[in-house]
């Protein structure tokens, strides 16, 4: 049979970075393949207190045969399960300082699906797009625009630390803001750098949002206040602006695939008619298992007693140990690790590129994520910036020993990259 695509099953049939990524990491789990070392992707670790957690609630869930009948044989609302959006309006109006009501929030089927929806809502009519301030950005959202070039990226400034370490910093000299910029987004903690944004540098995107009258998305996967992957001074930021995605994944409930949006009432309404539209209804498990601990402060303090330290002391330790096995008359630098679950590596001047890399690691049984796939719908003139094929995303989430075996094993691939040149 011959199956004629359309332009959007045309789009969609291509391979996409985060396909290879997600196709990779999944063959591996699913088949259990014991030989390669898993540095890529962004599944959380299974922290047992926070696992321990889960298992506790899904005990009392399974024991109320009312709750579980509700759970797993009823729909929610589009906009999700009324009892959680009052709680989590509650606990979210505590955590801003500001009100924030059940008519700002809705559910999604994961908070990418959520930007799925916004993106393709807020731009691509007119040559409209969205614009990240900063790059290397999330390489998730690279193929969601359903019209042309959806989105542009702008150049970072690189602030070199010390010999061996740098930051990204958004250059607000050269945006690229023009009248067709429909709306700006960043991640914070940004994935894949570890990046976290400076308050100053939010409210200065904040007030760049106001003075045009476009929304400010964040996705706030890894950042406040839940699960709080966040190792520097950062304050939560959502005003009538700002577009906001939580979710439940990095929680450690990725199976449940629970996103939330948090926004003005109109982007509300249009989200929840959106989920009504694509998927009927909201998963509700992971919606029933985190209720109760929204209203007794269990997140926040899971987050903040749990989970913040647990990746904190992964970070220090996946540096250290790339820092010892990496010889440091090379020039390869690291970005402050400032939150996430991830390292990102630079091979300044690499023979290579991180794409040939990866295939080499690869071979060698590691899995990372190589760093083109993060830069992005850069201005044709930035296209062939060197920077965007130096660079690795490590993730430390993992047993500590299949990190510290999986970065010794990367230190003398990069080693070797260097030293055969």
């Amino acid at each position: 049979m011959s199956i004629d695509l359309s332009s959007f099953g045309q789009w969609y049939a291509r391979p996409s970075g985060i396909g290879d990524l997600m196709d990779d990491l999944g063959q591996a789990l699913a088949t259990g393949r014991s030989d390669l070392l898993m540095l890529g992707g962004g599944n959380p670790a299974l922290i047992p207190e926070v696992v321990a957690t889960w298992k506790r609630r899904m005990e009392t869930l399974v024991a109320d045969d009312q709750a579980l009948a509700r759970v797993l044989g009823i729909y929610d609302p589009p906009q999700g399960n009324p009892g959680f959006l009052e709680t989590l309006a509650g606990f979210l109006s505590q955590e801003y300082g500001r009100p924030v009501g059940v008519e700002n929030l809705a559910i999604t089927h994961g908070a990418q699906t959520a930007f799925y929806y916004l993106f393709n809502a807020l731009a691509g009519e007119n040559g409209n797009q969205i614009l990240f301030p900063i790059t290397p950005e999330y390489i998730g959202y690279a193929e969601q625009g359903l019209q042309g070039r959806l989105f542009r990226s702008a150049l970072p400034r690189i602030e070199e630390l010390d010999d061996h370490t740098f930051k990204y910093r958004i250059d607000f000299e050269n945006l690229p803001l023009d009248e067709g910029t429909a709306a700006l987004c960043v991640s914070r903690p940004t994935n894949p750098s570890g990046n976290v944004l400076t308050d100053g540098e939010m409210e200065r995107l904040a007030s760049l949002a106001r003075e045009r009258g476009i929304p400010l998305l964040i996705d706030n996967a890894y950042g406040l206040p839940f699960p709080g992957a966040v190792f520097t001074q950062a304050a939560p930021h959502w005003d009538e602006h700002t577009i906001l995605t939580l979710s439940l994944s990095k929680l450690g409930l990725p199976g449940t695939r629970t996103g939330i949006v948090v926004g003005p009432p109109k982007i509300i309404r249009l989200v929840s008619s959106l989920n009504a539209v694509v998927g009927l209804a909201n998963n509700n498990l992971g919606q029933a298992l985190t209720q109760p601990l929204f209203a007794d402060g269990t997140i926040a303090r899971l987050s903040r007693e749990i989970i913040q330290p647990y990746y904190r002391a992964k970070a220090e330790a996946a540096s250290a140990i790339l820092r010892s096995a990496l010889p440091g008359d090379l020039p390869w630098t690291l970005h402050s690790s400032e939150g996430a679950f991830f390292l990102w590596l630079r091979c300044r001047d690499l023979p290579i590129s991180s794409q040939a890399l990866y295939q080499r690691l690869k071979a060698r049984g590691v899995l990372v994520v190589p760093g083109e796939s993060f830069f992005y719908n850069l201005p044709r003139e930035h296209r062939a910036w060197r920077h965007r094929k130096e660079c690795l995303r490590i993730s430390f989430a993992m047993e500590d020993a299949v990190v510290e075996e999986g970065l010794a094993r990367l230190a003398k691939e990069v080693t070797n990259a260097y030293r055969q040149a």
